[in-house]
């Protein structure tokens, strides 16, 4: 007897589900800033944050995502892995300077999708690259092809 299942068994399976999507999985890739301290070492957090507000540095935290330390980006709502030695008491630090970095290089898929999703004019970079252009001005929103709107809206 096999224990492998009946064709009529697979078609009631549920599917297998992704639990969790990292930074890499979005863009297909690693970043060399995930992989190598020194890339993120110069990272100057006060010059990166917008304004004179550094409050919003104050929540991002070391975090750990399936065993591998781990930084938010809430951009694409995905964790953003560490995978070299962190410094012991410079945990939330590093995190913080690994997302910057990722956020102003413009690797963070959702900053990606700003330039055909932004409903506003806003920076595609953000506040934290200055000079950076200006996305969201020409939105249109997508259109089903047949689809009408009900009467009365």
């Amino acid at each position: 007897m096999t224990d492998q299942p009946h064709s009529h068994d697979l078609a009631y399976a549920e599917p297998e589900k992704i639990k969790s999507l990292d930074a890499e999985f979005l863009a297909g890739r690693r970043f060399p800033y995930q992989e190598d301290l020194s890339l993120v070492e110069n990272v100057d957090l006060e010059a990166a944050t917008p304004g004179e507000d550094i409050n919003w540095l104050e929540d991002i935290a070391l975090l750990e995502e399936d065993g591998v330390p781990a930084v938010f980006d809430r951009y694409s709502n995905a964790f953003l892995k560490i995978y070299f030695p962190i410094p012991e008491g410079r945990e939330d630090e590093i995190a913080r300077k690994v997302l910057v970095l990722h956020l102003t290089s413009g690797n963070s898929y959702g900053i990606q999708l700003k330039e055909q999703h932004a409903k506003f004019p806003q920076p595609e970079l953000g506040p934290w690259v200055e000079g950076s252009k200006t996305v969201g001005t020409d939105y249109t929103p997508p259109v089903l092809e047949g689809w009408e709107k009900p009467a009365g809206h």
